[in-house]
């Protein structure tokens, strides 16, 4: 039920202008409970047209406009009536809203050629989504998804200066201006540098990546440009806080003839020991190791991975820069106190892709010591990227069927959520979960974090309190 009053105030908020062309109406996905929001009435499918006159682009702008105290929202509900609802509050208290999208607008989209693209490393005729090739500053600051800096307007620098939208991330790949216009195969890639120190003149933070391809941008060129970065982490202002080093990933779609090399055992190994060497050195100079290998490195090199220290504050965790080795410190912790025995028998497998399978091979083994458990750990390939060693999250449904025709699943199997499409049942290759099943005659049960894993695994909502606390 709408609750409208007549409170009318202008806005004097300068970060979210007068906008003269169309934006949608910001559709509401849910409502939070005991929120303001449900208070006064919004519900799931309303739209939001407009906060104190003007029309919020995305999720940022929302953030700024509704810091008000008093707010005039004009609402477009479900059954496409217009409402003014006018509120009164705390300032920078949240409304309880979620919204469909955090974009109102359009997206921005990336008009790079890079040849280790995985957009267009994909085969054809799957959902639309998939082939959205974004470069969008919003998300980069929202949700640290990488942005390369070639598709930004004027409009777009002001913005970032203005509502400070910090820090952002960042995809390097070479400070070396034709190495990077090389792989970007974009002209404005060569000015990276300059842009860099844009960001440090506005006092804005970045995070880096470098996606390392053999014979491109490694050697040299890598070292030059890891140190050239690390001359914006300075004591007094770190505009750069950390690199994240990746391995090109290629999958059998991609175009021929690209240039691209692929990343074995013993390359890995060499640049796992140049770049730690690099670590050492800004370790005495800048104090911090500065630069961080993704996990993959050590995994496709066969090679320990680092102590959970080495990472520091984990920068670039969302980044598959050290999560491999936060995950097993959280295993290790939910493994402590274990039960000696299960009422139930259970036997069920645990599903990952193969570069993680050797690091998870411990804990599983602790875990079949439970007197009636077994969990059968299989650890996949590929065959629908072509990639014999794959991260977990790039597993799709054709690969679980491929991989698990004839093993012994027993009960049922379990999957990680990073497999499927957020707040979906679908896999990249559009296989749903219900299609999977019904080939593999089996169940599917997704896990969802870390800390639930274990209780999940063995069947039980509580084991000890104390392996709760660990």
């Amino acid at each position: 039920m709408w609750q409208e009053l007549n409170y009318q105030k202008k806005s004097s908020d300068l970060l979210v202008p007068h906008i003269d062309y169309q934006i949608n109406p910001a559709e509401i996905e849910s409502i939070e409970n005991n929120s303001i929001a449900q208070e006064v009435g919004f519900e799931s499918g309303d739209s939001i047209i407009s906060i104190n006159g003007k029309k919020p682009r995305d999720l940022i702008d929302f953030q700024i406009l509704i810091s008000e105290e008093y707010l005039d929202i004009k609402v477009l509900d479900k059954n496409k009536k217009i409402h003014n609802i006018s509120i009164e509050k705390d300032e920078d208290t949240n409304l309880g809203i979620n919204f469909r999208d955090a974009l109102f607008d359009s997206i921005k989209q990336c008009n790079n050629k890079c040849p280790f693209c995985f957009i267009d490393q994909q085969p054809g005729g799957k959902r639309k989504s998939l082939y959205i090739k974004d470069d969008d500053y919003r998300l980069s600051f929202l949700y640290g998804s990488y942005l390369t800096l070639t598709n930004l307007q004027k409009e777009d620098w002001k913005r970032i200066a203005t509502q400070k939208l910090s820090p952002l991330f960042i995809s390097v790949h070479s400070t070396n201006p034709r190495t990077r216009e090389r792989l970007l195969k974009n002209k404005k890639a060569g000015e990276i540098l300059q842009q860099i120190s844009w960001f440090e003149k506005n006092l804005i933070q970045i995070h880096a990546q470098i996606v390392v391809c053999p014979g491109i941008n490694d050697g040299k060129i890598l070292e030059k440009s890891i140190y050239e970065l690390a001359k914006f982490h300075k004591k007094d202002k770190k505009t750069v806080l950390s690199v994240a080093i990746v391995p090109v990933g290629l999958t059998k779609f991609r175009p021929k003839n690209d240039g691209l090399k692929a990343i074995g055992a013993e390359y890995a190994k060499q640049t796992i020991d140049q770049v730690e060497k690099i670590q050492k050195s800004l370790q005495t100079t800048v104090g911090t190791r500065f630069c961080w290998l993704a996990d993959e490195w050590y995994l496709i090199a066969g090679t320990k991975l680092p102590n959970y220290q080495s990472y520091e504050n984990m920068p670039q965790e969302a980044n598959g820069v050290g999560s491999i080795r936060n995950f097993l410190k959280i295993l290790k912790s939910r493994t402590k106190f274990l039960p000696k025995k299960i009422e139930v028998k259970r036997k069920v497998s645990w599903i990952v892709g193969k570069l993680v399978y050797e690091a998870l091979i411990p804990t599983v083994n602790q875990l079949n010591k439970i007197e009636n458990l077994t969990i059968n750990l299989y650890g996949l390939p590929s065959q629908y990227w072509g990639q014999e060693q794959v991260v977990t999250g790039l597993l799709t449904g054709e690969d679980l069927i491929s991989g698990l025709k004839n093993k012994d699943l027993g009960d049922e199997i379990f999957i990680p959520s990073i497999m499927l499409k957020h707040n979906t049942d679908l896999f990249l290759d559009d296989k749903n979960i219900g299609e999977v099943e019904s080939i593999l005659k089996t169940n599917i049960h997704i896990l969802e974090g870390t800390n639930d894993i274990i209780n999940i695994l063995i069947g039980k909502s509580n084991i000890h309190e104390t392996a709760k606390d660990a």
